[in-house]
């Protein structure tokens, strides 16, 4: 293990307890939980991105300001839906955040998932076109928004206003190295077979879209191990990155066991369930003693051929307290599974 983030969905309103009662308070905080973050040794700060929803739903501003405010920590995202992005817009935001970051931001995409909208892509003005369907169109802004990042050029130069220059012109700005920094939400071993023949980091959530049979971490690290072999065939020139996604929420303190006590007897196995008529496994919550949850980690296949976890945070509890839980993770939990806390 490498690296370890947190991934924050965003989650704001007025619920009972909640330090986030606003889009404004749940973004602010964002930023000030990644500074914290990097002060703790934590690697990575990545946000799930979420439309028509009481979440974080535009990334690329909270990045931004992140990046302003800290040196070290990879910014990202868990996981933009591409179905969304007009891919040339989203390639100047990503190239400019970037750069800001000085080289930190790790984008996350996929072809997204179920969502409060019926048909919220078309909303935003994207449809698929006749005979194909919405991981097509997906899959399609992803290979124009890969185009656009590498500098190639994208649409015909008008000498009168170019300069003079003639072909096709890139957008502006470029990133160089952007374009090893993507990363795919892969929910089956199929996709993550994909993503590695175009080059592509693999994100692997809490979530797969098939069921074998075995526990979620056993298929998850089947998963990561078929998106290597695929990764080494399609003779790529980087080294791609995996990451997992883990709800870990030591119990330290009563404060900790009044929030998190429940979930330490209700959600501690794997649970399979039905999403878009497929069946899906979802992996089980680490609730409990530091200790106690160190061993289990040491004992979760994925989390072991990973290079990078992913931690979720209950983000509605407010910084102070994903500070604190963060830096008990760092502290008691992190280190067995081959975690040192990185240094600014």
């Amino acid at each position: 293990m490498q690296r370890i983030g947190f991934l924050s969905f965003g989650h704001w309103g007025p619920g009972q307890g909640s330090r986030t009662r606003t889009a404004g308070e749940a973004l602010r905080q964002g930023i000030e939980l990644a500074v914290a973050a990097e002060e703790l040794g934590i690697d990575g700060a990545f946000f799930r991105v979420h439309h028509f929803a009481r979440q974080q739903a535009s990334p690329f501003p909270l990045l931004a300001a992140i990046a302003a405010r800290t040196g070290r920590i990879e910014i990202g995202t868990g996981v933009i839906d591409m179905r969304y992005e007009n891919p040339l817009y989203m390639a100047e935001e990503a190239a400019a955040t970037d750069l800001i970051s000085r080289g930190r931001l790790q984008l996350g995409i996929s072809r997204g998932s179920p969502e409060p909208a019926r048909n919220g892509a078309a909303a935003f003005g994207h449809k698929p076109a006749e005979g194909e369907t919405d991981a097509d169109m997906a899959h399609q802004h992803t290979a124009q928004f890969r185009h656009a990042i590498s500098g190639a050029g994208v649409a015909e130069a008008d000498p009168r206003y170019a300069g003079g220059a003639i072909g096709l012109l890139p957008v502006q700005p470029q990133s160089p190295g952007l374009t090893e920094r993507i990363w795919w939400g892969a929910g089956s071993r199929n996709t993550a077979v994909w993503a590695a023949g175009l080059g592509m980091n693999l994100m692997s959530s809490t979530l797969l879209t098939e069921d074998t049979g075995v526990p979620f971490d056993q298929l998850q690290a089947e998963q990561i191990q078929l998106f290597r072999e695929a990764w080494a065939a399609a003779g790529h020139s980087h080294q791609p990155r995996v990451s997992v996604s883990r709800s870990i929420l030591p119990i330290v303190d009563d404060e900790d066991s009044r929030y998190f006590a429940g979930s330490a007897l209700r959600d501690s196995r794997d649970q399979v369930g039905v999403i878009d008529g497929l069946t899906a496994r979802f992996g089980k919550t680490y609730a409990g003693a530091p200790d106690v949850l160190a061993e289990q980690l040491v004992a979760d296949a994925a989390v072991q051929a990973a290079d990078t976890l992913l931690v979720t945070v209950p983000n509605q509890l407010g910084v102070d307290f994903n500070a604190k839980m963060l830096g008990n993770i760092a502290r008691y939990i992190a280190p067995a599974v081959g975690w040192t806390p990185a240094r600014s």
